[in-house]
């Protein structure tokens, strides 16, 4: 039985652990926290958003960013600190943007695949994530805003997902809790949300019960490939927390799924992932009173003119999050982007009691194409699933599906012959999937 250790026990991490799992690999987590989901996927805005596969690369949001550098509570903000690889990433930011559409359309294919496989491990498991399949709505408060949003629906309808226009009217009916002025809004009833957390640690216990070895508390601190008479192999050089020792194990393959940190980890590996962490912040909500519950909305929300998303993480929870802010490793929560999530609630959700907010802040690790690194490195056994960006919670499960059956293509084992049921679907979705990552 071949043995292949993933780093990064995020959604990306555990989704590709259960993956491999079902494919019959043995499977080794490392993660340097005490449980998995502890960073990025622990406060995220919840939505399972085929609808917001619109990549950023485009001039508008170069031209925006340019113009809120000095705006502390600007949607987008960038730190004008000099930071070579900050700047070297956005000019290849920029060079991306003749690749707007494709990428835009590629992404929502994956999302879409993505659905079946997150949804069908979570019955099977019986994972409890406060799922809410109610639709997104993305509402528009300027007609320039609608205008754009008329043209992403094309591309959305090209990568096969269907959006509907509507009005004020309907988009009251839709979220009876909704205030204030639009000029109108799309509503896509195929999405939902969910809390990534309790979906990720649920589909973490399902992996350790099936034989998956965790390495909590562990920092990778060197990663090498080994190839010696044609035997390739990579050697995990880590250290556990409170111990004076690093360890060192070897495994017939490895899947960088690290987040922001992966690109560190794969220039050890002679591979170039270019990576940069974009931080995000988001409030949860506590609704302790009736009329906070009965005021909070539970169909999920995208104001795109705030870039602000939401979602009812059951009867007592509202997340609400947005921004994103380019400073390097920098995991600090400031009051002045935490002060416009809990405004912007105010202003639409009056009804809602404010004085119970628990601020986060996450690093998403985004590429300059916007498009998650999946598949094989240069060497043998060497393989990514990374780079998500702000869609890790939507595009997961159909990323560790693609990158579990290459690594079922190049390091196959004979310990179990043939694939289950739930691997020879993914086998058959993956392959009707043509996507360029």
């Amino acid at each position: 039985m071949k043995h292949i250790a993933v780093i990064g026990a995020g959604i990306t991490g555990i989704t590709t652990t259960y993956a491999l799992l079902e494919r019959g690999y043995q499977v080794t987590v490392f993660d340097r926290n005490r449980y998995p989901a502890m960073l990025t996927s622990y406060a995220n805005g919840g939505q399972l958003s085929a609808s917001n596969a619109e990549v950023w690369t485009t001039m508008s949001t170069v031209l925006k960013g340019i113009s809120w550098m000095l705006k502390k509570d600007a949607p987008l903000l960038v730190n004008p600190r000099p930071c070579w690889h900050k700047y070297s990433w956005m000019a290849e930011f920029v060079s991306n943007i003749p690749r707007y559409e494709s990428n835009t359309v590629d992404t929502v294919r994956l999302a879409m695949a993505a659905r079946e496989h997150l949804f069908r491990w979570a019955e099977i498991e019986g994972i409890d994530f406060d799922h809410e399949s109610r639709g997104i709505l993305h509402v528009y408060k300027d007609e320039k805003g609608y205008r754009h949003a008329e043209k992403v629906n094309e591309l959305l309808a090209r990568g096969g997902l269907h959006r509907d226009a509507v009005g004020l009217e309907q988009m009251r009916e839709i979220e009876p809790s909704l205030s204030g002025d639009f000029v109108g809004g799309f509503f896509t009833p195929s999405d939902s949300t969910g809390d990534i957390h309790k979906y990720t640690r649920g589909l973490a216990a399902a992996c350790e019960r099936q034989g998956c070895e965790f390495h909590y508390d562990s920092n990778v601190e060197k990663i090498e490939h080994k190839s010696e008479q044609h035997k390739h192999s990579v050697a995990i050089d880590f250290c556990e927390q409170g111990s004076a020792n690093s360890e060192v194990k070897v495994f017939d393959g490895v899947v960088v799924c690290a987040g922001a940190a992966s690109r560190k980890l794969a220039a050890q590996l002679g591979d170039r992932v270019n990576i940069y962490p974009v931080k995000g912040y988001s409030i949860t909500v506590e609704l302790n009173d009736q009329q906070s519950q009965q005021s909070a909305p539970w169909v999920s929300l995208l104001d795109d003119d705030a870039k602000i998303v939401t979602s009812r993480l059951g009867e007592d929870r509202f997340r609400i999050a947005g921004t994103a802010e380019f400073n390097g490793f920098n995991y600090d929560i400031r009051q002045d982007r935490i002060d416009p999530l809990v405004s912007w609630c105010r202003q639409l959700f009056p009804g809602v009691d404010t004085s119970r907010v628990i601020p986060w802040a996450g690093l998403r690790p985004m590429m300059p194409n916007m498009m998650p690194r999946v598949g094989a490195g240069k060497q043998p056994g060497v393989f990514y699933n990374t780079g998500h960006g702000h869609l890790g919670w939507t595009l997961s499960a159909a990323t560790a599906e693609l990158v579990a059956t290459q690594i079922a293509a190049d390091l196959p084992h004979a310990s179990k012959q043939g694939a289950t049921g739930i691997a020879q679907a993914a086998g058959q979705s993956n392959q009707a999937l043509d996507v360029a990552i």
